[in-house]
């Protein structure tokens, strides 16, 4: 598949922490101990498990969810980590089309050892999805820790992401009808509900954005990249110093004070509900100046009553008034500069799926 604008390419591609192309290469692995990879199919819903010879250790105790794969194990499944298996790279990691030896396909993220970050990223993802199923999240099937190497082994998605369909390669194959891009969103509204709402610690994902966004041959939204996620307990949220995320997505109190809790996410939504909407990029540096910023545009748009002139001109049948009043409401309140008024991810399904408007609330202009 070809690039998109921004970079991404094929469906996994900007989907591992920002895998847009920044010079670093693909890499080959190093031998490792040799042996065939097993895949265990599960009886029941419980997770994929297999001895590790980590067990014991206190460092990866933690470990015991998922199949361990040994470096051998990989370099087979991705042709040694050809370069023509790279499904996308970043600043952290290559991500790699793989097949295991029972034909499974696979992705597989191998993570970049500098300065610690690997580990810490590697910890990250693990923590954050290594425990947890859901239908809308992309499932993490196991891991990789041999000497400096840390890899994790996720499903493979192989019908593009949203930000191909709505800006990118994706659009050669036709564009997104309005019904497809609500049962995205709203996919995307449930897993982020799930991860808020259905566990503890809650995560909260820091970076939902389009590209993130993994679609499915049946347009099932599947969330990925949990490469920045943060683990927060009930009620609580979290300072930070180094604000992390992609730019026109990133909520305004975590981007100026560092301020991060679910709430962060739910603008982040809002922002990609609005871009599907529309069919614009967040930021558009290549539109006058009052259109450059999404989120301000519709604003006006909304204001001045112009809301049905808002929508993807490529979507063929346009939504119905009231679907797409819906829709705008539910991604107005996501958005909202305060934070206290913004929804909760599970009123936010519910906004969706509901054939009224939502409730009337005051939107901060």
């Amino acid at each position: 598949m070809g690039k998109t604008k921004n970079g991404d390419n094929s469906s996994q591609s900007g989907s591992f922490h920002h895998l847009e192309k920044d010079g670093c290469g693909s890499q080959s692995g190093e031998e490792g101990s040799s042996g065939t990879v097993t895949v265990y199919k599960p009886s029941s819903s419980y997770p994929i498990t297999a001895p590790s010879p980590l067990v014991g250790l206190p460092e990866f105790s933690h470990l015991g969810w998922g199949h361990w794969f040994t470096l051998r194990d990989l370099e087979l499944a991705t042709n040694r980590f050809s370069k023509e298996n790279v499904l996308g790279e970043g600043g952290y990691g290559v991500v790699y089309r793989g097949q295991l030896i029972n034909g499974t396909p696979v992705a597989v993220k191998k993570i970049l050892n500098n300065l610690g970050q690997a580990e810490k990223e590697f910890r990250v993802e693990v923590e954050a999805i290594g425990h947890v199923r859901h239908k809308n999240l992309v499932r993490l099937l196991g891991y990789c820790i041999e000497g400096t190497h840390r890899m994790l082994v996720y499903e493979y998605v192989n019908n593009g992401n949203l930000e191909q369909w709505l800006h990118g390669a994706m659009r050669q194959h036709g564009f997104l009808t309005w019904d497809a891009r609500m049962k995205i969103l709203l996919g995307t509204a449930k897993a982020l509900a799930y991860l808020h709402e259905a566990i503890e610690p809650k995560v909260v994902h820091r970076d939902i954005k389009s590209s993130n966004i993994l679609i499915d041959d049946d347009f099932n939204a599947k969330v990925s990249d949990f490469g920045l996620a943060k683990l927060l307990g009930a009620g609580k949220s979290h300072i930070t110093t180094r604000v992390m995320g992609t730019f026109g997505y990133v909520a305004p109190e975590y981007a100026n004070t560092g301020l991060l809790n679910e709430k962060s996410d739910v603008y982040s939504f809002g922002v990609v509900l609005l871009e599907a909407i529309t069919g614009r990029d967040p930021v558009d540096y290549g539109r006058p100046t009052q259109e450059v910023n999404l989120v301000d545009w519709l604003k006006m748009m909304v204001g001045s009553r112009r809301s049905e002139e808002v929508v993807d001109p490529n979507i063929e049948v346009r939504p119905s008034t009231r679907a797409l009043k819906r829709a705008l409401l539910t991604a107005l309140r996501c958005v909202d500069p305060d934070s206290e008024k913004r929804p909760k991810m599970s009123q936010v399904v519910r906004m969706l799926e509901s054939e009224e408007y939502p409730i009337p609330r005051e939107v901060s202009f």
